[in-house]
């Protein structure tokens, strides 16, 4: 589980840089805090027994709320937190936090914060509260950040419909001793209120997918499989393994392992429209979310002038 988590954040999150807001003392102060959370965040992980996971969960959430509180955090990467995810928003209005609490191997519990970017470098922070436990059917209904259901956060893409912004999470939950599941799920913000979930998801009725209406997308599959759900930027839509069940009962998600194929979606009229063979389907022009990075480099700059160049016989 340490490699797992290791490898899905550390090549998953998007990093800001430190701006010139912050001086020289709030670096210095952020810097020291980011060395403590990076130990809390470790001993979440790696700590042997499930009440000490618990002590420096609390120790980590305190101290992150303090180092938040800092003039213009919101610019500070924490990037040496590596079992902590740490997104921000397409648009940079946000970044999302979140991380993974195992009580035993059956038991598992998420943590989460969005933190807003405010104009004056204040701390706006909405704490989410993991309600999976509390609920038996996740894909139910829209729910704010104290209904939240809880994940992992790998990916995060912004699309637009009718001059609306939507954000699009993709995350990773460990269910239970059986099974994991892949979580894609729709955020939108209205003024200031955030809320997860909506009428986003057009798919057929089948045993391994949710019922419908489905406020969120997931699949479930064995634990001891490998099962993706991304963001594919060259085909410009969501591509997620096809599962079947080793025993022929695709109502039960542990006997689920991906067979090899894919399928998908594109977004379309401000839903995600579900595509059966995503690598012989076409897409017009202007179908498809196109987001941009957070931070634009002199390297990025570089390599589109060159393409640029190439294409017009340009030096």
């Amino acid at each position: 589980m340490k490699q797992i988590l290791f490898v899905w954040i550390c090549a998953c999150c998007t990093i800001g840089s430190v701006q010139a807001q912050l001086q020289k003392d709030q670096k210095k102060f952020l810097k020291e805090q980011e060395l403590l959370l990076r130990n809390y965040a470790d001993s979440i992980i790696n700590h042997p027994e499930g009440p000490g996971r618990f002590y420096f969960d609390s120790l980590f959430t305190r101290s992150l709320v303090q180092a938040l509180r800092t003039p213009y955090s919101f610019e500070f990467p924490f990037d040496s937190v590596i079992f902590v995810s740490r997104l921000y928003a397409p648009d940079s209005s946000f970044r999302i936090f979140s991380w993974q609490l195992m009580r035993d191997f059956t038991d598992f519990r998420y943590k989460g914060a969005i933190q807003m970017k405010t104009p004056d470098g204040s701390l706006k922070l909405i704490p989410l509260y993991d309600n999976r436990a509390f609920t038996s059917n996740p894909v139910d209904s829209i729910r704010g950040p104290r209904e939240w259901i809880g994940a992992l956060y790998y990916d995060i893409i912004m699309t637009i419909h009718n001059n609306k912004k939507y954000y699009t999470l993709f995350g990773f939950e460990e269910h239970d001793a059986r099974t994991r599941h892949k979580w894609m799920e729709v955020m939108t913000i209205e003024n200031g209120q955030v809320q997860f979930g909506g009428r986003f998801f057009n798919y057929p009725e089948e045993p391994i997918k949710p019922a419908q209406p489905a406020y969120r997308f997931y699949i479930g599959y064995k634990k001891e499989a490998t099962a993706s759900m991304r963001y594919n930027k060259d085909l410009n839509m969501v591509l997620f393994d096809h599962l079947i069940s080793e025993s022929n009962e695709p109502q039960i998600k542990y006997t689920l392992i991906p067979d090899g194929d894919y399928e998908g979606f594109v977004w379309r009229q401000g839903k995600w429209n579900y595509v059966r063979k995503p690598f012989t389907f076409k897409l017009q022009d202007g179908e498809a979310p196109t987001p941009a990075p957070l931070f634009k480099t002199p390297k990025d700059e570089k390599k589109k002038q060159e393409e640029v160049n190439k294409k017009t016989g340009g030096s």
